[in-house]
């Protein structure tokens, strides 16, 4: 018997379950459709409603924010000027707190507004900063629930990520990825990983496998921009803000179906197309991506799961992971949202800006029969700020089928510089700002006509 069949003999009913208990757990939890109350929705939704609801008996949410808010903003105030040892020490909060200038700026913006938000009414400040168009609509409404989604997604994601679903599914992902995307067959665990966990997840495993040498210049910009979608718990906050949830499931279809047209089109024109097939510091590895002898592809999938299974298996280190990943979308993530949607949202509110940048979508909306055109093409380009924000428009305009389109819009643009953009940026991906903004045009113009036949069928 040689040492591929006993691997395979080796795996035990245990092992099995470990596997596919929470990844089964994972899939019914976020990504299987329920009707609750004559409502179609997630049981993920239904959770963070219930959380949120029972938190709100007790103490207002924002209050919790403020305190989040405040305490990031502090450490990465301390960290910038003294990076005393305990911060040092700290791997979770030295990640936290090791930021840039630029994004510390942001940070102490996004605390500075949070505040003058929670009291601006009672310090008589000028409305347009706390009113719930603006700053009120970014603290009281959209990061209430993002506190909760948050908190629920970091425990419910790693049933999906940290159990072997992803290594079963790559296995059988990877004779597309080749032939129909130009991209190795282990960057469909990438893209997977995007898909079901979050965007930035990608982007840092395509990061560390550029730098490793297993993808040249050309797949790691393509993966990182083209692949790192915005995950399922994003959808659903996007969803909740224009009040589909009982539409969700031919939403995620939709900008599915856009998201893969991007993929197939977007690397095979300028800039993507002029990457270059060469390695970082010019070392390249062996891919391995053919399956060892003595395996079926399920074979071969059931030993990745399982291994992976075995490593994330024990309770404590699940905990942990969790708990380290709603510290980090916290004090990280909450703070840039209070910062950009609320400077957003004033600057819509107060000028013409996004108005002059959406003109030129003015005559392919109306071309494509898109109602209300004219108010939906200011939202095309609010989305390369922040992905939330033109879900958080749409909710003002008054026809669902329009709400719809810039919803499914905001998703398949994938890159926005509060998050996603941000982590490209700061890595060391071959892709520069300019490039990441052309790129979010292409994809807009892409996916349009594609979102736009989608809503035509269903409303």
């Amino acid at each position: 018997m040689n040492s591929d069949q006993e691997l395979i003999q080796n795996r035990s009913a245990k092992d099995i379950l470990l596997f596919l208990l929470p990844s089964l757990l994972g899939v019914f939890l976020l990504m299987t459709p329920l009707v609750i109350e004559g409502q179609s929705t997630v049981m993920v939704s239904v959770i963070a409603n219930f959380l949120r609801q029972q938190v709100s008996n007790f103490i207002p949410i924002y209050y919790l924010v403020l305190v989040i808010i405040s305490f990031s903003t502090v450490i990465a105030l301390i960290y910038r000027f003294s990076k005393p040892t305990w911060l040092e020490s700290n791997r979770l909060l030295k990640e936290v707190a090791d930021i840039s200038p630029l994004w510390l700026l942001v940070r102490v913006t996004g605390c500075v507004l949070a505040w003058l938000v929670a009291f601006g009414r009672i310090w008589g400040l000028p409305e347009i900063i706390w009113s719930p168009d603006t700053g009120g609509l970014i603290l009281f409404d959209l990061i209430n629930g993002l506190f909760i989604i948050f908190l629920v997604a970091a425990f419910i994601l790693p049933f999906l990520t940290e159990f072997g679903l992803l290594e079963y599914v790559g296995v059988f992902l990877t004779p597309f990825m080749r032939p129909i995307f130009n991209l190795p067959g282990r960057s469909a665990v990438d893209c997977v990983a995007s898909w079901i966990g979050d965007g930035t997840i990608g982007v840092t495993l395509t990061n560390k496998q550029y730098e490793e040498g297993y993808y040249n210049a050309r797949e790691a910009a393509v993966i990182s921009t083209t692949f790192s979608a915005v995950s399922i718990t994003f959808c659903l906050v996007v969803v909740e803000n224009i009040n589909m949830m009982d539409k969700f499931g031919f939403f995620y279809l939709t900008t599915i179906v856009a998201g893969i047209a991007c993929a197939l089109i977007v690397p095979r024109i300028w800039p993507l197309s002029g990457k270059a097939n060469t390695y970082y510091l010019g070392k390249s590895q062996d891919i391995g991506e053919d399956i060892p002898v003595g395996y079926s592809k399920h074979q071969w999938a059931m030993e990745l799961a399982i291994k992976k299974a075995r490593t994330n298996g024990n309770p404590v280190q699940y905990l942990k992971s969790a708990l380290k990943t709603v510290l980090g979308l916290w004090l990280s993530v909450i703070p840039s949202i209070m910062a950009i949607g609320t400077l957003v949202l004033i600057v819509s509110q107060t000028t013409p800006i996004f108005e002059w940048l959406g003109f030129p979508f003015r005559p392919i909306l109306h071309l494509l029969q898109v109602p209300l055109a004219d108010q939906a093409a200011s939202t095309m380009v609010i989305g390369f700020a922040d992905m939330v924000v033109p879900s958080i428009m749409a909710a003002a305009i008054a026809n669902p089928m329009t709400q719809f389109i810039i919803a499914c819009i905001s998703i398949v643009q994938l890159i926005y510089m509060s998050e996603t953009g941000a982590v490209i940026l700061g890595s060391n991906l071959p892709v520069s700002f300019t490039e990441i903004f052309i790129i979010f045009i292409e994809r807009t113009l892409i996916s349009l006509p594609i979102i736009v036949l989608m809503a035509h069928l269903i409303f």
